[in-house]
């Protein structure tokens, strides 16, 4: 057992005064500074240059910074990961924890379905608490085990992002504790669902106060039936908040059909990176064997091309990101689910090999784009085996998307390729 002093949380501005984050009012929209948030955290959110909150967190952190509990339907990209992460930091730092604390009880708890998300979770956490000595773990299956396990047992935790199946096994082994947890978020709840987590959450779950005697905030891009179910079991009289996903389908996206075969899809897609020298490329399939061979021949090609899905290893995935980041790599082709949560700028093109079968995986596939204020182009390749999902596509965004055939100089034969392996990619990939 450890003591620990309040001073632990005590903030010197160095000289940075919350006078001179100095915002204009504008009608109808919500400042940081009207927040009442720590001082150290809104230097933090100046630093960012944030200055106004997105329609979620200004609908739902003037309750969930009270304490109540909140579900919220939103998709990625409209501000609910800094929603949560301010209503945390806020609750941390104004509530100083007992003065007796073991290693390994976090006060906060932040579980996400993929890897990728709550990476970016905990990356926005340490921006955000950057003026703090809040204590920021991450706890995630596919990277170092024992790293990890020294971060949770030889310093106090104060929040740990997480996804399910790592932190259960830590749980078991007893090198962390659920029982002190304050506020738990569920992030992405739907796509917990639907990759099957929800026995690991409700275990999770069971591990932490009761739901009246701890804060819970559930995140979903959608509401089913299910997703209802779970977030009436986990909370307690919440307020829901709904963020429709016109809100994310940005007007800074420039959206494209092109109506095609399914053997020109390839060639549309080599052309359309080659012709026009692009430098950076998020590429969508539905599947990990379309991924794989999209991949491939994008390589045998010499184009600049890595592979990001459920079967490529961790550490492997990480360096991938890094190296898309730093423009080493110029075509990303990602699963849905590897995709999630991956915020990377710069990303000029969003490219629907297939469209996806969720009209909710449409809208986060563009969002990889037109972020932080630039514009971007989503391009969507459209065959007779899923053009039936234009119109679904179209109800959810709330808008016509431009069709037409591609021009003749995308349909371009494309230059070949030695080697058996190329010409058995180039097969694969019209079966």
């Amino acid at each position: 057992m450890s003591t620990e002093s309040q001073d632990r949380f005590h903030y010197d501005p160095t000289g940075w005064d919350a006078a001179s984050y100095d915002v204009p009012a504008e009608e109808g929209k919500l400042r940081f500074s009207d927040l009442g948030l720590p001082t150290p955290v809104l230097h933090a959110i100046a630093d960012l240059g944030f200055q106004y909150c997105t329609p979620i967190q200004q609908r739902v952190l003037r309750f969930t910074m009270s304490g109540h509990d909140s579900i919220g339907r939103a998709q990625t990209g409209t501000g609910k990961t800094a929603a949560f992460l301010l209503t945390i930091l806020t609750d941390l730092l104004k509530n100083p924890p007992d003065e007796e604390r073991y290693t390994g009880e976090p006060r906060a708890l932040i579980l996400a379905p993929t890897r990728e998300l709550a990476m970016q979770i905990a990356k926005d956490a340490q921006s955000l608490a950057k003026y703090t000595d809040l204590k920021i773990v991450t706890v995630l299956g596919g990277m170092d085990y024992d790293k990890q396990r020294k971060q949770l047992t030889e310093d106090f935790v104060d929040i740990v992002v997480a996804t399910p199946g790592r932190l259960i096994d830590f749980a078991g082994k007893q090198d962390v504790y659920l029982d002190r947890v304050e506020t738990l978020v569920i992030d992405e709840a739907d796509r917990m669902l639907d990759m099957g987590f929800i026995p690991d959450v409700k275990r999770i779950v069971r591990m932490t106060p009761p739901k009246s005697s701890r804060q819970t905030l559930l995140f979903s891009a959608t509401f089913t039936r299910d997703v209802i179910n779970l977030a009436e079991q986990w909370t307690h009289n919440a307020i829901k908040v709904e963020i429709e996903p016109e809100s994310v389908t940005t007007e800074n996206v420039e959206q494209l059909v092109y109506i095609t075969t399914t053997e020109d899809k390839y060639k549309l897609l080599y052309n359309l990176i080659v012709q026009n020298n692009l430098e950076r490329v998020m590429v969508f399939a539905n599947r990990r064997d379309q991924t794989r061979k999209l991949s491939e021949m994008l390589r045998d090609h010499r184009i600049s091309c890595a592979l990001l899905s459920g079967d490529v290893p961790q550490d492997k995935r990480v360096k991938t990101l890094e190296n898309f980041r730093a423009g080493k790599i110029k075509v990303l082709v990602a699963t849905d689910v590897a995709g999630r949560g991956i915020h990377v700028d710069g990303v000029s093109h969003v490219v629907n090999f297939t469209l996806p079968e969720q009209t909710d995986d449409y809208v986060h596939r563009i969002g990889r784009t037109g972020r932080a204020g630039t514009s971007g182009t989503s391009v969507s390749f459209a065959c007779e085996d899923d053009a039936f999902m234009i119109p679904k596509i179209e109800e959810a965004i709330g808008r016509k998307l431009p069709s037409k055939y591609p021009e003749e100089e995308l349909l371009t034969p494309i230059p070949p390729v030695r080697g058996e392996r190329q010409r058995n990619s180039d097969k694969d990939a019209q079966e």
